[in-house]
């Protein structure tokens, strides 16, 4: 058995000998002064030799080790050398494999079932936040510590929903690594006990009661602004939809505007949801349009009627009109704070449910969320008829625009109204075109 003040004190001869310990490990010492470590065994009725490296970098008993690990192999069939070589390739495709890079194949992979903006928000969120941080580090070398310092900084910033949304992000991509042998578990999910308590949620300003609301929109219609923007705020009032369903109208989605059913209809890959949701079969939102939806239709069409955007930008026809021009007409106006675009769903669902709890239905209830494009929590997409309470559904628009347009001035005041200066004339209509 060899010691350390053994090998310490061996000298270099003018062959090389060794130095045997047990179970054929031995120290070879070579004429130049080398100590290297060897094993001989057989496998596969062969007689083989295993190197361990050079004493003293490699200890006597980090050596031993070595064997036995060695040993351990023979002992299960395997040849110890192939194993290490295995060993080796894995070490190296540990260390290639990054972080970056198993995200990058992850949300290849499914970046296909959400919708492009959601996508886009995706990468951008772990290229921004994620990347620079710890995009180079093995992921199988992560651990919970390191993730919780990248989702504190996001945290500090001030941005606890953001941080939570980067820290599901993270997590499913370990979720990738692990099922793909990259990784043994998953560091975020740790976390997420250690992450502050998201803010609660703030509901959007938005004036709820009727007579407010009229005399809100009465005060912003008199505000300076394009026609087309007054007119949008009105139609959006109306119909309750999101505020980007109404930027992106487009005018061959208005059917029988002249008949007793007027409907728009929204095409389900304009709607809000993922990409299922956008390319459902018979996804479309149909909203039946009261008559004064569709004399504020007949308006827009002075105005837009030569373009395939109902509400199109100013400066550039092709584009939807800004996403902030009906916010900043009703900021301009003093209700800052109070009410946004968005608003005027919050209004119509509580100013029509409590309708609907004095004089209305059973179902009233359900086909006012209908209208919202609400599903229910008990239904899924696919199965949600969205077609379904129709009659009904235009009974309660109609119920809708005569209650909100009762104290409201005529609508075809609204392009005659103070209006900025514009250097496009699209936007300077003759009442009688």
């Amino acid at each position: 058995m060899l010691t350390d003040t053994k090998i310490r004190v061996s000298k270099p001869a003018e062959k090389p000998y060794k130095l045997s310990d047990a179970h054929q490990l031995y120290l070879l010492v070579t004429p130049a002064g080398g100590k290297l470590w060897r094993m001989n065994y057989a496998f596969g009725g062969k007689q083989r030799a295993l190197s361990f490296g050079a004493y003293p970098l490699v200890g006597l008993a980090e050596a031993r080790q070595m064997r036995d690990d060695a040993r351990s192999y023979l002992a299960k069939g395997r040849d110890p050398k192939t194993a290490k070589q295995m060993e080796a390739l894995a070490d190296a495709e540990r260390i290639a494999a990054t972080f970056e890079m198993v995200a990058r194949k992850w949300f290849d992979r499914v970046e296909g079932q959400w919708a492009k903006v959601h996508a886009s928000d995706v990468i951008r969120s772990l290229e921004r936040d994620v990347f620079p941080h710890i995009g180079n580090w093995p992921i199988a070398d992560l651990k919970p510590p390191k993730i919780l310092d990248v989702l504190r900084a996001i945290e500090d910033r001030p941005a606890l929903e953001t941080a939570k949304r980067v820290r599901q992000r993270i997590s499913a991509v370990f979720v990738f690594a692990i099922s793909s042998g990259l990784a043994e578990n998953d560091p975020a999910a740790i976390v997420t006990g250690a992450l502050r308590p998201p803010l609660p949620k703030r509901r959007q300003p938005a004036i709820i009661e009727l007579t407010p609301l009229q005399d809100m929109i009465c005060k912003v219609e008199q505000d300076y602004a394009r026609p087309i923007t007054r007119l949008a705020l009105r139609f959006l009032a109306l119909t309750a939809v999101r505020p980007g369903e109404l930027r992106g109208a487009r005018w061959w989605e208005f059917e029988d505007l002249d008949g007793a059913y007027p409907l728009w209809r929204i095409p389900a890959a304009r709607m809000k949801g993922d990409k299922s949701r956008k390319a459902e079969q018979g996804g479309d939102h149909l909203v039946p349009l009261a008559g004064q939806s569709v004399d504020l239709l007949f308006l827009i069409h002075r105005l837009s009627g030569g373009n395939e955007l109902v509400f199109p930008s100013t400066r550039h026809p092709h584009r939807p009109m800004s996403e902030n021009a009906i916010g900043y007409l009703l900021n301009r106006a003093g209700f800052h704070g109070q009410h946004v675009p968005h608003g005027f769903r919050s209004a119509f669902s509580t100013i029509m449910n409590e309708w609907a709890d004095r004089h209305g239905n059973d179902s009233d209830r359900k086909i006012i969320d209908l209208m919202l494009a609400h599903v229910p929590k008990d239904q899924t997409e696919s199965a949600y008829n969205r077609a379904a309470y129709m009659p009904r559904r235009r009974e309660i628009a109609i119920l809708w625009a005569d209650k909100l347009c009762a104290d409201l001035p005529a609508a075809d005041t609204l392009i005659t109204k103070p209006c900025r200066t514009q250097k496009a004339p699209l936007w300077r209509p003759s009442l009688e075109a």
